[in-house]
């Protein structure tokens, strides 16, 4: 009887049955705690920063010559005069060092900024190609509204990375030795102007001759012949005031940029032309980045600037 009274005395085999919850709870704890220092990021930068401040907090000795007096730091007095102590009337520091303590070590962050753009050559390259894409888009817009006189072979249109030149011949604008654009010619230039309203850039008007010299009443040079074909462009252009005469730059270049060389009478009516130039520039921050890179690798900036920017003819069978 005594025997059965003691086996009921003894505690049931096995844990409690709250440890199943602790150990569960514990588990998950750990797994959190492990979860946050997954997630943590070492910052090499900011630990170099925290090392330089704790090296001023706790006055970390300088190495200094055997034969200078040594110097110390400390939290309350950043600078003081070892030695015997003398009265005087004004506080002056009577040691100076040689070298000054930096109150932060030296970080050189903009080495591994540098490193990591230049290993991001496919993000500007991509970048520009996007930018050109939009530019070509805009020029086939134009193309379009010029089809007629594309096909005639009185207006050409090419792009070169962020730049649409629109090429308007001496044919069918401007008769001989004139700056008078031809009856019907204005509409053309109408269209031009309704497609670049709300296109973006700076719009650059640029008359050009061939190099047989022009002297009579009206003109005393090419240069004067070639500046007033681009006014009378420009004119056309900035008609009804829908285009910001700001974006417009008018400038004359006589026979000094000719597409072709002067040696027969085709060549030298195709150097006799107006261009109307719109630069769509890219964003600063993306020339900042391409300026760092052309100065730190100019093969790479070679490689992207001739990938992205390249000249893109739009030919009479690609308008619709």
């Amino acid at each position: 009887m005594s025997l059965d009274k003691e086996e009921c005395e003894c505690p049931p085999e096995g844990l409690p049955a709250y440890m199943s919850t602790f150990a569960d709870l514990m588990a998950l704890l750990m797994c959190f705690f492990v979860l946050l220092l997954s997630f943590a990021e070492m910052d090499a930068i900011k630990f170099k920063r925290l090392a330089g401040s704790m090296r001023m907090a706790f006055g970390v000795q300088r190495v200094v010559e055997a034969d200078q007096i040594p110097l110390g730091t400390s939290i309350i007095a950043q600078e003081f005069s070892p030695g015997r102590t003398e009265p005087t009337v004004i506080n002056t520091v009577t040691q100076q060092s040689i070298d000054q303590a930096l109150k932060n070590l030296p970080v050189d962050s903009t080495s591994s900024s540098d490193s990591a753009e230049l290993d991001n050559t496919d993000a500007l390259r991509q970048k520009l190609e996007t930018l050109v894409s939009q530019t070509r888009e805009d020029a086939v817009e134009l193309a379009n509204a010029l089809s007629e006189q594309i096909a005639k072979g009185e207006v050409e249109i090419e792009t070169q990375g962020r730049e649409i030149t629109v090429r308007i011949k001496e044919q069918g604008s401007f008769a001989s030795g004139s700056a008078s654009l031809q009856p019907g010619f204005n509409q053309v230039l109408y269209d031009v102007r309704d497609v670049l309203i709300d296109k973006p850039g700076n719009i650059h008007v640029q008359g050009h001759s061939d190099d047989v010299a022009i002297s009579t009443a009206r003109f005393r040079s090419n240069w004067e012949l070639s500046s007033a074909r681009a006014v009378s462009v420009a004119h056309a252009l900035l008609s009804e005031g829908v285009l910001d005469s700001r974006r417009f730059v008018v400038s004359g270049f006589a026979d000094n940029n000719p597409l072709e060389a002067n040696i027969d009478p085709d060549s030298r009516a195709a150097n006799r032309r107006v261009e109307i130039v719109i630069r769509q520039d890219i964003t600063t921050e993306l020339q900042a980045q391409l300026n760092r890179l052309k100065a730190k690798d100019p093969e790479r900036y070679q490689d992207v600037d001739r990938e992205a920017v390249q000249r893109f003819n739009i030919r009479p069978d690609e308008v619709f």
